[in-house]
């Protein structure tokens, strides 16, 4: 099946400090290409990974389930490890819950993490019907496409495949108990008007990880798809300082070989 268009993974390699994009359920890695260029504009390496069963047609999510998500996003995580210095990882939604699986299991390989609406819990009291619903009707309406700013579209299913929404569920409750293993820096951002992912969700990020290095944003103006949205702005000047705080020496090195260029050429 073919990619939708803007659906690509994407791959950079910049200087020695990697960042992770991890999108979201039923997404692509089209609501994470423009903060992830800011990055590859400020020299970073980056590698924004397409999921298993995304980005083509909601049916091919059918066939897939959250360890195969995790899976993809981890290996691109090591691909990234093994080139570079640092590896921070950049989640939205869905993608955060995978990113803080992989930061408990990672550990101290993660440099620090930066979170958008991440979803860990279910906020639909229906979803307990899911074991038996999914085995009656295949899809619902779909999640995507939550953005206040007019003109900004989101490529994403319009239909939530509910076989895989039953797997996201197992993976909220295996995240849950993982949260406690959090322990690295964390930048979150979440939206007060956010129409897929209630606060509740980074509520419960906030009160269970371990991490004592913790920066919660607010993205007054849009909806869950902030990263498209009217602070798209905050987020990527929000991580870029969260990462540059946290690589104090690579910058060093960088501007003193800038300086040391100057001085050549002058």
């Amino acid at each position: 099946m073919p990619l939708l268009p803007g659906a690509e993974p994407f791959r950079h390699q910049g200087g020695r400090v990697g960042v992770l994009f991890v999108h979201g359920f039923t997404g692509s890695p089209q609501s994470l290409r423009p903060w992830a260029d800011e990055f590859v504009a400020a020299g970073y390496s980056v590698s924004v990974p397409l999921l298993p069963g995304h980005g083509t047609r909601w049916q091919d999510m059918q066939l897939t389930r959250w360890e195969d998500w995790y899976a993809e996003a981890e290996r691109a995580f090591k691909e990234l490890a093994a080139e570079c210095d640092q590896v921070f990882v950049c989640a939205l939604s869905m993608g955060g819950a995978l990113a803080l699986r992989l930061t408990a299991r990672q550990g101290a390989a993660v440099a620090g993490l930066v979170l958008v609406n991440p979803s860990v819990r279910s906020d639909n009291p229906a979803s307990v019907l899911l074991p038996v619903l999914r085995h009656l009707v295949p899809s619902l309406p779909g999640v995507a496409n939550d953005i206040a700013k007019p003109g900004s579209h989101e490529l994403g299913y319009d239909r939530t495949p509910l076989h895989a929404a039953w797997s996201l569920a197992r993976l909220w409750k295996t995240v849950q108990a993982e949260l406690p293993d959090v322990r690295r820096p964390v930048l979150l951002l979440h939206s007060p008007q956010d129409h897929v992912v209630s606060p509740a969700n980074s509520e419960l990020v906030l009160a269970r990880i371990s991490s004592t290095d913790v920066t919660e944003l607010l993205c007054e103006r849009s909806y869950h798809v902030a990263t498209l949205d009217h602070d798209a702005g905050l987020i990527v000047e929000a991580s870029l300082d969260f990462v540059r705080r946290l690589t104090p020496a690579v910058h060093a090195e960088a501007s003193a070989a800038d300086a040391s260029a100057e001085d050549h050429l002058g």
